[in-house]
Parts: C-alpha cells; structure tokens; sequence
C-alpha cells in the first residue's frame, strides 16, 4: 500500500515539474503541455492532501500500446529513414498489424524530444493519408541551431520515438469549395498532401485545386514524383516559385511552364488567383513571416478573411 504519508521532501521530489517554454510547440494544442502540467499538479495536490500516494499512480506520461493519444506520448519506432535534401527527410513509422492513426485532414502531431538534458516538443502534420495502414509519415527539415533537429539528426532505423495528438485540422467537406488554392512554403507542403491525395481519391469530389510551393531552389523542392503524380489530375494544378533561381532555363522542361523565379509577392498572387478556375478558399502554411505576408497580399488582392484558413 502507498498510503504511508511520507515526508516533505518526498512529496516535492513526485510534485509534476511546470513545462519550459521550449516544451510547448506552439500550435495551440488541445491539451497543451502546459494542459497536462496543470491537470497532473492537481491530482498531485489531491494525493498530498490526502496523504495517500497511490493516487498517483493513475498518471501516465508515456505509453508503448501503438495508439496515438493526446494526453500521453506513445513510442513509435522508424521503420525507414529517407533523405530528401542536405536538410530535409522523410521518416516513417510503424504501426501495429494494419492500423491505422485515422487523423482527420491537417491534423498534426506532436514530438517530444531531449537534448542535453532540456526536453523539447515540435509539432509535425504527417504527409501520408490519413486512413494509411500499418504506417505513417512525416516530413522534417532540420536547422543548423535548432535543438529538434539536433535530435531528429541522430535517429535510425529501429529507434522509438514518443508522439502524442492528433490535434488541430482542417474541417474540410468534398466539395463545399469551388476551389482550394494553396500557399506553401519548404515543410509547410506537409498538411496539404494528404487534403491533395483525399481529393484525388474520391471520383465524387471534383474540388479544383492550385497549390503553389515555395522553395529557395529546384533541387530543394520536396516530394518531386509524387507532386508530378498529383498534377495529372484533371482538377489539380501545381505551381513552383523559386526565390533562389534566377533562370528556368536549366529547368527540365516538363516544369518551366510552371515555375515562377524570384518571391511569391503581390502582382504574382493575383496573376494566380486570376488564374484560378473559380472563386478560391486558401490554404496557407509556412514559417510565420510567410503566412503573414501571404495574408496581406491576399487580403490586397481581394480574398476575405474568412475565405483563407492558416495551418
């Protein structure tokens, strides 16, 4: 039994630790870590008023039963690992038998990590669809000074990884818009390939779609093969805008229709949104500096504020 009362000191060392800033991933998950901080810190003040610390026992801060859970991290392990760009990759997870994370689309997920001692936490949107079996995947770029990546950067096959969620998305209906246009910058292509792959799935849904990604260069551009699938369908267009590159001529030909050299400014996003078959709902995700400046470009070019939603 765990009903001794113990002392002071062994009280503060089992009261739950209140979360560092770098623990919270910033997406406004529900719950947040600082959710979890709060809801353990309660039942701990409950179990030390009553003295009685098996009421503890109750807490569970991570789990290896597979299923994806937003209160706990859930151990994963990397069933491959693929590199995309020098700093860029692709990892997938397994997943029991042929289950599956049944994220709705855009939902993310969130990662936790530890470097040198100080727990970290970053939220990713895997890319592979939603209903995929037996598996997931998920996009990661890694920075030079980021502490993430500094972990990220030492996985291999077979390591287990913790993730909690799915959290967030985008509540999206076949059909309800004429057409999505989509904004994407580097990783940001993450949550809109599964919406992408969800259309290009359903023969009901005849959705038109114009995603534009954003990349510093064409050998950084993601995902080529499955972007030049996608673009075969009938309603589903792809443009490529190449801040880096300042000729299309070293392009293959098959993308220098479609590629726009310099920065997606404001003259560009309205020659695209003319462009767009019908009146378009707009999809934005990309580093903050980037959703703001497409929400002003957008907002110059007409698009109101409740036609856009911003991952």
């Amino acid at each position: 039994m765990l009903t001794m009362s113990g002392n002071e000191d062994d009280w503060l060392a089992l009261k739950p630790q209140e979360p560092s800033p770098s623990q919270c991933c910033g997406s406004g998950c529900k719950p947040c870590i600082y959710d979890v901080y709060e809801k353990e810190l309660a039942q701990w003040e409950r179990a030390k008023a009553k003295q009685d610390k098996s009421l503890l026992l109750e807490k569970k801060e991570q789990s290896n039963n597979s299923e994806l859970n937003p209160d706990t991290f859930t151990a994963f392990n990397i069933s491959s690992v693929e590199q995309l760009t020098e700093d860029t990759y692709q990892y997938k997870f397994e997943l029991p038998g042929n289950s599956s994370l049944q994220l709705s689309l855009g939902q993310h997920i969130v990662l936790r990590g530890v470097v040198n001692g100080l727990e970290v936490q970053r939220a990713y949107t895997p890319i592979s669809p939603g209903n995929a079996e037996g598996y997931f995947e998920v996009l990661m770029k890694c920075y030079e000074a980021g502490l993430m990546s500094q972990y990220i950067k030492t996985w291999k096959k077979g390591d287990m990884v913790f993730w909690r969620g799915p959290f967030g998305g985008f509540p999206y209906r076949p059909n309800k818009h004429g057409e999505l246009l989509m904004l994407a910058s580097g990783t940001g292509l993450a949550p809109m390939l599964p919406i992408l792959q969800s259309i290009t799935d359903d023969e009901e849904d005849e959705t038109f779609v114009t995603l534009v990604g954003c990349f510093r260069t064409f050998d950084k551009i993601y995902l080529k093969p499955l972007l030049q699938d996608l673009a075969r369908y009938w309603n589903i267009r792809i443009f490529y805008v190449l801040s880096q590159e300042t000729s299309l001529e070293k392009l293959p030909w098959s993308y220098q229709e479609n590629t726009y050299t310099g920065r997606l400014n404001e003259d560009l996003m309205k020659t695209i949104i003319n462009s767009c078959r019908r009146k378009p709902f707009v999809l934005i995700c990309g580093s903050s500096a980037f959703n703001e400046d497409m929400s002003r470009y957008l907002k110059a070019a007409g698009i109101e504020e409740n036609s856009c939603f911003v991952f």
